[in-house]
């Protein structure tokens, strides 16, 4: 049984929702789980692994992220550690790994911290819920990358049977 720390960056809850499913699972691997947003305090010296998950906006993770890496980045290196993204470009085959995915590729180069594990999971495209900004936004980027811009879709690219499989790995990751 590990104490697990799971800290995440989400802007539209499909990351949180990732991290409420990971909790889940590997509670149920018995083990006790701590997810907490990026903008809470927490001790990290309290865990034995520390997970952290963070969504991408217009292409970029929350700068929060690379400053509670910096912050903590001592800690992180001497613990079992993981990093997931959450993408729409995860939605795309040859864009759904860690090795291939820009947004992975572009974290591990820009954060000092290189985690055990890392991996992409899609994310949710829902325009409805969206404000005005965000969904032209997207819908412009969805449209350039050839995907879904009718103004009432909703779909979940998260493939869940991937997220398990990464609690799994989680769940045997050691120092």
């Amino acid at each position: 049984m590990s104490n697990i720390l799971i800290v995440y960056s989400s802007v539209h809850g499909q990351t949180r929702k990732i991290c409420a499913y990971l909790e889940n699972k590997l509670v149920a691997l018995g083990n006790k789980v701590k997810a907490v947003s990026i903008d809470e305090t927490v001790d990290l010296a309290a865990f034995d692994k520390i997970i952290i998950g963070a969504s991408i906006r217009h292409g970029k993770h929350n700068p929060a992220v690379y400053d509670f890496i910096e912050a903590n980045q001592t800690l992180l290196e001497q613990k079992p550690s993981s990093f997931f993204s959450v993408s729409l470009v995860a939605r795309k085959p040859l864009k759904n790994t860690a090795e291939t995915n820009p947004y992975m590729q572009a974290f591990i180069e820009k954060s000092p911290w290189l985690p055990a594990q890392v991996e992409v999971f899609g994310g949710n495209l829902n325009y409805p819920s969206y404000g005005v900004v965000d969904r032209s936004i997207i819908r412009f980027i969805m449209w350039m990358t050839k995907g879904p811009t009718e103004a009432d879709t909703n779909i979940e690219y998260t493939n869940w049977q991937k997220v398990e499989a990464y609690a799994d790995n989680v769940d045997q990751l050691t120092v």
